[in-house]
């Protein structure tokens, strides 16, 4: 079994944590676009590929599939996903699984508007949320929101841009100068993570991790706690299953006054996942078994609770790359 993982960047325990399910029966394979991602030296063997957004980019991975014996390929950035999901036909004629959810579903996580309209049209709590200015003003005046609001890309991935305002002086300033960009209603409650494995085959989900959030840096989990709550489970299952996620996914809640209130959604990995990992939520397991034509069993809440998690620094040294 050979795996393909994309855009690994710092992403080194995911290599690690996939390389301990293989147990040596078959070889993980690394790609980025730039040779100093140290998540690449995790890897059996690696390649530097084009960006994303060059011309040679997928036939590139295609090349890397076929060469390698690729049986399942997935990335761990956003913009990465609607470029895999829109191929999958081209993978699978080669043999390479794509893991992960459809087109629609990784166009409506990446944007956060389509993303709003479809949880309230479907009945989920969320933040209220704003494409033009002059509707967000309305709904100010009618006393329907009120400041603080956040304002962040419509379109983009790791807290990249997201910024707290507080006044109208400062909210025209960021629309003045940028497009693209939203206003969101600011939840004052505690924000929640859920990494959620929905099975490649039977299409249901199978594992569920929540963690309290503590401290959150450069849009990744910093600190967190895990925990359990029957009725939080209930909530994701779900949400994921009216959905139609498929994989892996990593889902932010918050909790305001016992309403749960979905977020975001990000259809890969997220970065507080080692969490999850490392209170036995393998998810890298179940990968390999949907890979392999088996069906995992629900192991929902399976995991220790009031475990913390605390990310610190570490480097990697390398000579001559």
């Amino acid at each position: 079994m050979n795996i393909l993982i994309l855009s690994v960047g710092t992403r080194n325990k995911i290599v690690q944590y996939f390389k301990n399910a293989l147990r040596g029966n078959g070889k993980i394979i690394a790609a980025d676009c730039s040779k100093l991602a140290p998540a690449l030296y995790e890897a059996d063997s690696f390649y530097i590929v084009p960006r994303i957004t060059e011309e040679d980019y997928l036939d590139t991975i295609l090349d890397i599939c076929k060469k390698e014996n690729i049986n399942g390929v997935l990335s761990l950035i956003d913009p990465e996903l609607s470029i895999l999901a829109s191929n999958k036909e081209k993978f699978k004629k080669i043999g390479t699984t794509v893991i992960g959810s459809s087109l629609q579903l990784c166009e409506r996580a990446f944007d956060k508007m389509q993303m709003y309209h479809w949880l309230k049209s479907h009945g989920y709590a969320c933040a209220r949320s704003y494409g033009r200015i002059n509707d967000f003003y309305r709904d100010l005046d009618a006393g329907l929101i009120s400041f603080p609001v956040i304002i962040k890309p419509i379109r983009g991935s790791a807290s990249i841009a997201i910024s707290k305002v507080n006044d109208r002086e400062t909210l025209e300033m960021y629309f003045n100068k940028t497009e693209g960009f939203m206003i969101q209603e600011f939840l004052n409650g505690q924000e929640i993570g859920a990494d959620v494995y929905i099975d490649l085959i039977s299409r249901e989900v199978v594992s569920i991790f929540t963690k309290k959030k503590i401290l959150m840096r450069a849009g990744e989990t910093d600190k967190s706690v895990s925990f359990k709550n029957p009725k939080l489970f209930d909530f994701i299952e779900k949400f994921v299953t009216e959905s139609g996620w498929l994989g892996q996914i990593d889902i932010d809640i918050f909790d305001v006054d016992g309403v749960y209130h979905i977020s975001e959604v990000n259809p890969r990995f997220g970065g507080g996942y080692p969490h999850a990992y490392e209170c036995g939520c393998d998810h890298m397991k179940l990968i390999l078994n949907n890979l392999a034509g088996k069906i995992n069993k629900k192991q929902i809440g399976d995991y220790e609770e009031d475990v913390y998690m605390m990310k610190y620094n570490e480097i990697a040294i390398k000579k001559g790359i």
